[in-house]
């Protein structure tokens, strides 16, 4: 798989998922992370947060890592800097997630390759919220 950037592959990328970990959810409700997640919950999704730092947002359990997730994932969002994505990528295909999508500024070629490498649908530099709107309409 390569990295998906036309407008049928994130749709049907956003109409097939269930379930989000959002890699670098916060609990603070100023940051975007937490924004966006909370936009997630509310389309309909399944999100996890994958942040070691904190224990639960909101209810839900924050797992620190992606392999401690104990359900199947279908996308990786992730809110870490660039120099990260790759490793993540790794991670997610380890855990047989669906996709990986790295929110805006977050992109790099080393995921990219990793990506190709493993098989991993990628999405990079892209709003999910944003698209998800443009794409499938206000939740």
């Amino acid at each position: 798989m390569s990295v998906l950037t036309s407008d049928t592959d994130l749709r049907d990328l956003l109409q097939n998922a269930r379930v989000i970990a959002v890699v670098g959810h916060s609990d603070n409700p100023e940051r975007t992370s937490y924004q966006i997640a909370a936009y997630l919950r509310r389309a309909g999704y399944r999100v996890i947060p994958v942040n070691p730092t904190v224990s639960e947002i909101d209810g839900e359990t924050s797992y620190p890592s992606l392999a401690a997730v104990p359900e199947k994932i279908d996308i990786v969002n992730v809110f870490r800097r660039a120099e990260h994505l790759a490793d993540v990528v790794e991670a997610a295909a380890a855990v047989g997630a669906g996709a990986v999508w790295g929110q805006l500024g977050v992109a790099s070629p080393e995921a990219a390759a990793v990506a190709e490498t493993v098989g991993m649908p990628l999405v990079m530099d892209r709003c999910i919220k944003t698209d998800h709107l443009r794409l499938l309409g206000q939740k």
